[in-house]
């Protein structure tokens, strides 16, 4: 018995062919992980200062030194766990190198438009070049601690998970961001600013950046924990074998 021949449709009968969508959130995942992952990196150019300075024997603390990729950094791993706990290992190192890629594009992006000549009626070359301007070693910093901390904290997420099974995704959430944001915090900030900052400066600078990131991760559990059960509940191959 022949099967039935599949129905014609306009774009059939026109010649016109489409691909479909694939199914599920994956793909809206992973473009809010590199969009995150590009704003943090523009912003990441501006050393914040503030708060009051704590003198000790050893060495005077604060003010507080951060960057401006702080503000929203830490989501790019609240995301990347999001792929590594729905995904799984393959599916979050896939996004990660396509965030890698993106990062490399608008470095090179923005160092072309540094080189190109200026219109007689701009006259912001300095600050552009002051802002989004090509720095080697911030851009070598940004992609060589993204990419440690990124691929580090997708790794002991999933390694976690395979001795926890569904049970303690708090452990996984934290454990996996305590390990990938130290690799990611050290790394960056060795590699941009040692030598720029120095002494307790730079001490600072590591230990609050480390730490703010990390504890934001635990504040925002109450959100991460609905959102991650919303996209298991919704993810149509989610437990499949």
């Amino acid at each position: 018995m022949t099967s039935a021949p599949a129905p014609v449709t306009a774009e059939r009968a026109t010649g016109v062919r489409f691909a479909q969508a694939a199914a599920g959130n994956y793909t809206v995942v992973v473009t809010v992980f590199v969009a995150l992952l590009l704003i943090s990196n523009i912003g990441a150019v501006k050393l914040i200062e503030f708060g009051p300075t704590w003198s000790t024997p050893w060495f005077d603390f604060g003010p507080i030194i951060t960057d401006g990729g702080a503000f929203l950094f830490p989501l790019v791993y609240v995301t990347g766990d999001i792929l590594a706990e729905v995904w799984g290992l393959k599916a979050a190192r896939k996004a990660i190198f396509l965030g890698f890629a993106m990062a490399i594009l608008a470095a090179f992006t923005f160092w072309i438009v540094q080189l190109a000549p200026a219109a007689q009626a701009w006259e912001n070359q300095e600050a552009y070049a002051a802002v989004l301007g090509f720095v080697p070693r911030i851009v070598l910093a940004s992609l060589c601690g993204y990419l440690a901390g990124q691929l580090l904290n997708a790794f002991v997420l999933v390694k976690i998970k395979q001795r926890t099974a569904e049970g303690k995704l708090w452990l996984r959430l934290i454990g996996s961001t305590a390990v990938g944001e130290l690799a990611d915090t050290v790394v960056f900030c060795t590699i941009a600013f040692y030598g720029i900052i120095t002494g307790g400066d730079f001490l600072n600078y590591v230990i609050v950046g480390y730490l703010y990131k990390t504890l934001l991760e635990v504040l925002l559990l109450p959100v991460t924990y609905p959102v991650i059960g919303w996209i298991k509940r919704n993810e149509p191959t989610y437990g499949l074998p």
